[in-house]
């Protein structure tokens, strides 16, 4: 897993999986384990999937790379306090799964949350489990 900055700006964790590495055989059934993950946290909740690449292709202006198959973002909070309305800017967060043929890319911004973060994370290296 490494850390990127996505259009000088964002602060992303990125991880790229080849299928060799792996279980799991698309994009759903990464989602599928990730929705467990979060289930399983005492803080977090899914919020939904968003079917990035649907939406996309579905656009008279849309443009996906050839190289991506699938991408789905699976959207989720770990927000456990509401300190002032800002906050909310922030949140929620989002897992971003994309199928590349030969491997899959996850990828997910930087919490301002270091829990989160770690858990993310852990959850995300586990998807090369093989």
């Amino acid at each position: 897993m490494k850390q990127i900055t996505v259009m000088e700006k964002y602060p992303v964790f990125t991880i790229e999986v080849d299928k060799s590495e792996t279980t799991f055989c698309n994009v759903d059934e990464i989602i599928a384990y990730l929705k467990i993950k979060i289930e399983e946290h005492p803080v977090a909740v899914v919020i939904g999937v968003f079917d990035h690449y649907a939406h996309t292709s579905s656009l008279e202006v849309g443009e996906i790379s050839d190289s991506i198959k699938d991408a789905k973002n699976l959207i989720c909070c770990f927000g456990k306090a509401l300190p002032k309305p800002e906050v909310m800017a922030v949140r929620p967060r989002s897992f971003g799964i994309a199928d590349m043929g030969e491997s899959f890319v996850v990828s997910f911004m930087e919490a301002p949350n270091p829990d989160a973060n770690a858990a993310m994370e852990k959850w995300v290296k586990a998807i090369a489990n093989r």
